[in-house]
């Protein structure tokens, strides 16, 4: 038998071979890279959106920065805790099984997308008439009132994320990747433009201060409706691809004999693991609020410069940019095969698809550790609003959850073995592991000096995630037995010896620019710290994978080749040449 990962190859015009690109290895790294340069354009509008509404909204107070930052949120986490895990995890596998039928799935599909409809419609129509008792659970007094506000506007987001990723799993089962990963642009660009007009409209918060006291209802309307907008926007450009694969979808209603029942179950226990993960988002909302011991009017008791739940958000940002970027993409591509296989019960396969994701995944995940760490100053200064003090509180609590990057991401990866075999129990036990230990150490800040609860909450992310990879291999261990954990620790150590050769170049670089003292050109503005990242990343970049070369670490390849190989087609005489 040929092995998937073998190259056909034909005989062409003139008797010359060509290589036809139908191994299912290089179609799953294709599609990785291109997911990653969707993603990656996405997060970088994301990081222009976060500084325009740096620039836009924080000023001397991050009062009203941190309620729409905590509005904005609960829409998405809400969706996750309720629907989020029953769509992105459970209804892969069972779309996969319908795409196999001889209507490929049309039938299950329109009845799937009728009953999602409507449980999404009741669902954000609940939660936004409850949208001020949501929001008093944060906020209190002038605070309140801003944040229900903004969450009439934000919560309609619940029905039109539920949307997105349900249409984009439809497209990701059927082979269709990119339209999935470059909506978001779509929404990034929506956002910046209301940004800028916000900035055209009320002026910059250096230039006008934006206060609990003197904020108006047309600045809600513009800020937080132009973020829905984009929402909205980023979903329904899913729509044309799905037509595009001729399944005539249509609403139909009867859901008897759909096999609903048995995927219940599994979502019964998907459910409980994203309310269980959730709802810790309220107790570290709660700790992060409690570090700036604010009034109602946005003031600080103390006067004290401390960091608060806006620098914890957009170190946050900025932390997970290698896991959206680089993880999710190989995750989601290999996802899909990995439960092609879990439905073979190929075990062999399920091993050795989950050790080339987690090696393959690595190699980007730590380099992206290593340059968070060292860019981690003019990183902060992005998100600064052009204030020094709020970029290193940024800088230091980036610096903390960058250690935890590449567990996040493998941490993710390994849990998607157990929802390809349709097992929902397991994470669930995991996680309500996890979450004891996330929700307790978070407590515990609570003792910690106000300036450095921030950064001990930081901690308390960075460790959980180290704790997660070593629970998870427990229980993944019992299921597969030895998947390679050898191989892929000592993989990860080349790729931690090559990072640091990049993180030497990178920091005496960053010694050269300024990035060590505070009156440094590295701190001076916002513009010099977006010409200190493009003059030191790209460099960092080269020294890594000339680092990897000299080792001959093969694993560069699964996220070169794919990229290399579309150059050269574009070359002519060499489309598709072997050797």
């Amino acid at each position: 038998m040929t092995h998937p990962s073998h190259a056909l190859v034909t005989v062409g015009d003139g008797g010359r071979r060509f290589r036809t690109e139908t191994s299912e290895q290089f179609s799953s790294t294709r599609s990785s890279a291109a997911m990653a340069a969707g993603t990656l354009i996405s997060r970088l509008l994301g990081m222009v959106k976060g500084l325009l509404f740096g620039v836009a909204v924080i000023g001397s107070s991050t009062a009203v920065g941190d309620i729409f930052d905590t509005a904005n949120n609960l829409p998405n986490v809400i969706y996750i805790m309720v629907a989020g895990g029953v769509f992105n995890a459970v209804l892969i596998p069972q779309i996969i099984k319908a795409s196999k039928q001889p209507d490929r799935g049309a039938d299950f599909l329109s009845r799937l997308l009728t009953l999602a409809v409507l449980v999404l419609v009741a669902l954000t129509l609940i939660i936004t008439l409850l949208s001020r008792p949501i929001m008093a659970l944060a906020f209190t007094g002038a605070k309140l009132d801003i944040a229900t506000a903004f969450a009439l506007f934000l919560m309609p987001q619940i029905f039109f994320y539920g949307l997105y990723a349900l249409l984009g799993q439809i497209l990701n089962a059927h082979g269709s990747f990119a339209a999935y990963a470059w909506a978001p642009i779509v929404n990034n660009v929506v956002a910046i433009a209301g940004l800028l007009l916000f900035i055209h409209t009320f002026g910059t918060a250096h230039s006008t201060p934006h206060t609990i006291d003197n904020w108006t209802v047309g600045q809600t309307w513009l800020l937080a409706g132009s973020a829905t907008l984009g929402i909205v926007i980023q979903s329904v450009t899913l729509i044309l691809p799905l037509k595009l694969l001729g399944l005539g979808l249509r609403p139909r209603l009867g859901w008897r004999g759909m096999g609903f029942r048995a995927t219940g179950k599994i979502a019964a226990w998907t459910v409980g693991t994203m309310v269980v993960g959730n709802l810790s988002f309220l107790v570290l909302t709660w700790v992060a609020a409690s570090a700036t011991g604010a009034k109602s009017d946005g003031t600080l008791s103390s006067g004290s410069d401390i960091a608060g739940p806006y620098v914890l958000n957009r170190a946050t940002e900025l932390y997970i940019l290698p896991h959206s970027v680089i993880a999710l993409s190989i995750a989601t591509v290999l996802f899909t095969r990995l439960s092609a296989a879990a439905a073979a019960n190929d075990r062999a396969s399920v091993r050795e698809q989950l050790s080339n994701g987690l090696r393959t995944m690595g190699v980007a995940t730590i380099f992206g550790a290593a340059a968070l760490l060292v860019l981690a100053g003019p990183l902060g200064m992005i998100y600064s609003g052009n204030d020094a003090a709020q970029g290193r509180h940024v800088a230091i609590t980036l610096g903390i959850l960058a250690v935890g990057s590449p567990f996040l991401s493998a941490n993710f990866m390994m849990n998607r073995v157990f929802y390809a075999s349709e097992n929902a129990r397991t994470p669930f036990i995991i996680q309500a592991i996890l979450i004891v230990f996330g929700v307790t150490t978070a407590l515990l800040c609570t003792l910690l000096p106000l300036n450095i609860i921030i950064y001990a909450l930081a901690l308390t992310y960075t460790l959980g995630n180290i704790v997660a990879v070593g629970v998870t291999h427990l229980f993944l261990r019992a299921k597969l037995g030895d998947y390679g954990v050898w191989r892929i620790f000592m993989a990860h150590v080349r790729f931690l010896l090559a990072a640091l050769v990049a993180a030497l170049v990178g920091d005496v670089l960053l010694w050269l620019l300024g990035g060590f003292s505070q009156i440094g050109f590295a701190w001076q503005s916002i513009t010099s710290a977006f010409v200190t990242i493009v003059l030191i990343g790209p460099v960092m970049a080269v020294a890594y994978f000339v680092a990897l070369r000299i080792m001959n670490v093969s694993e560069i390849s699964g996220l070169l080749d794919p990229l290399l190989n579309k150059v050269s087609t574009r070359i002519p005489g060499n489309r598709g040449r072997v050797g």
